[in-house]
């Protein structure tokens, strides 16, 4: 594979492209007996190249590389929605990557949710390498596997939080964040030619209702040691002010909860483990039983359960106990709050669940935001419900949500502890990681780099700067198999 120069053309609505500076030549690389062109990771630098994560929200997938070996940290998808019928999920094309195997020392997982790990079950056995994650994140991913039957030949390894491993000349320290998922981690990658962190989703929540605290120590202690480089989410860096505490979402749940008579549903993201928790304590605090509905919900309960996050909460009613409770007494927890057609909200929204039903009287609570492209699919959902006369909350109507997502003020904090002499913004679109590299820069740093899905930026004492690029192809999967996904058909996805 060779470096790609041109640029693409940009999707409405988008900033005009950057100007690159011609790129330095790299040496080819040599694998199996064959020359493999493309960059070779020298021992005095960092290369990064993002293969997903870097021109819309999701699909994150991020190669490290130092002294000849490579890091993957991440594998994720990013869902297509009802505009793609038929089509599941999309995701990075691995070939640049599955071609430098054999330089490969693993691939490092931040956190579970299906944007960072959803890839792995249809990668494998492309990334045949071994994967590190934490308890809750490799209990998510097993399952997964299990879909596939490829369980057992994956090589899963346990990542301590607050520990570290060595994997080749990268020597990997986990740091304790919060997000809105058990375990999130960011990742401290120290190697001879400096440290990087990788911080994955994360926000300061003093207050979680599942799940350690954001290690703000460990973050102003990596800083004191030094940072080359921080590449930071970027998913609410144009939003002002700070990222509320979980507990305001517990609150306002139980709040929105007293004083209603008929039953009420709340969808969320189902793995969002503390909203789950939230809204139990909620029922219970309101004389009500919990049943879950929806497949992707019992998975995380599962996993929650399992690594003891739920221990205080007793166990979720089945649909057939939920049929014998009166109605005021039930909290329908469903997955499907941005519209998902095939999602439990819809098909009860719609009137065509099996075993629930919802009518006027009822109370619906979106306890999420919407995701942008979402817009169209979650109004129809709504005005479904309430045409059969139920009532609609959302986080606009009442304080029924938090992000688990860094605000303005998060950041400048994070730039304060962390004191990266370089910025790399990631996790977002153009125009999210356009607006976190402003602030980057009135925050201090030396320089901040946007990149783009397929950008190749050297990070180094000296020479730090885009060196070349890599055709960032996609893949989707149709339910059962993979199929090459169109650059154009992305980017009109992202605009």
């Amino acid at each position: 594979m060779t470096f790609l120069h041109g640029r693409r053309a940009a999707p409405r609505g988008t900033a005009p492209k950057r100007q690159r500076r011609s790129a330095p030549a790299r040496t080819p690389e040599t694998g199996a007996g064959r020359t493999i062109p493309g960059p070779v990771p020298g021992a005095d630098e960092i290369l990064f190249l993002p293969l997903g994560g870097c021109s819309r929200i999701g699909m994150n997938m991020t190669l490290y590389g130092h002294a000849g070996k490579w890091l993957i940290v991440d594998a994720g998808v990013a869902f297509l929605g009802d505009d793609q019928p038929g089509l599941d999920a999309v995701m990075a094309d691995p070939t640049f990557i599955e071609e430098r195997m054999a330089d490969v020392v693993g691939l490092v997982v931040t956190h579970a949710h299906e944007d960072h790990v959803g890839a792995i079950q249809h990668l494998w056995p492309r990334l045949d390498c071994p994967i590190y994650a934490t308890d809750f994140a490799a209990h998510v991913i097993r399952e997964r596997l299990k879909e596939t039957g490829t369980t057992r030949q994956v090589r899963l390894h346990p990542l301590p939080i607050g520990g570290e491993i060595a994997l080749g000349p990268f020597r990997v320290q986990t740091i304790a964040v919060t997000h809105s998922i058990p375990e999130p981690v960011a990742l401290a990658i120290h190697t001879a030619a400096g440290t990087i962190l990788h911080t994955g989703d994360w926000k300061f929540d003093d207050s979680p209702l599942v799940g350690h605290t954001t290690d703000v120590e460990a973050l102003r202690r990596l800083g004191d040691e030094g940072v080359l480089a921080m590449l930071c989410d970027s998913t609410n860096s144009m939003v002002e002010g700070s990222t509320a505490s979980e507990a305001k979402a517990h609150a306002g749940l139980t709040a929105a909860f007293a004083g209603r008579k008929g039953t009420i549903a709340v969808t969320g993201f189902a793995s969002n483990v503390h909203r789950m928790k939230a809204v139990a304590l909620a029922a219970k605090a309101n004389g009500r039983r919990v049943v879950l509905a929806g497949r992707s919900l019992l998975r995380m309960e599962k996993a929650a359960r399992a690594c003891g996050y739920l221990e205080d909460i007793p166990e979720f009613l089945s649909l057939d106990q939920a049929a014998s409770l009166p109605r005021r007494e039930l909290v329908l927890l469903c997955t499907g709050s941005q519209g998902e057609e095939r999602a439990a909200m819809s098909r009860i929204a719609r009137g065509e669940h099996r075993s629930l039903r919802l009518a006027k009287g009822d109370t619906v609570i979106f306890s999420a935001r919407a995701i942008p492209g979402n817009e169209e699919a979650i109004a129809a959902v709504v005005r479904h419900l309430e045409t059969a006369g139920v009532e609609v909350l959302t986080p606009s109507d009442a304080p029924v949500h938090v992000s688990g997502h860094p605000a303005r003020e998060d950041l400048k904090r994070m730039y304060g502890l962390v004191r990266p002499r370089f910025a790399v913004p990631v996790h977002g679109t153009l125009e999210h990681l356009e607006a976190h590299a402003r602030l980057a820069r009135s925050c201090g740093v030396e320089r901040a780099l946007v990149p783009e899905d397929g950008d190749v930026i050297r990070l180094a004492a000296k020479g730090t700067a885009v060196v070349g690029r890599v055709d960032p192809k996609r893949l989707a999967h149709d339910g059962r198999d993979l199929l090459p996904w169109s650059p154009e058909e992305d980017l009109a996805l992202a605009a």
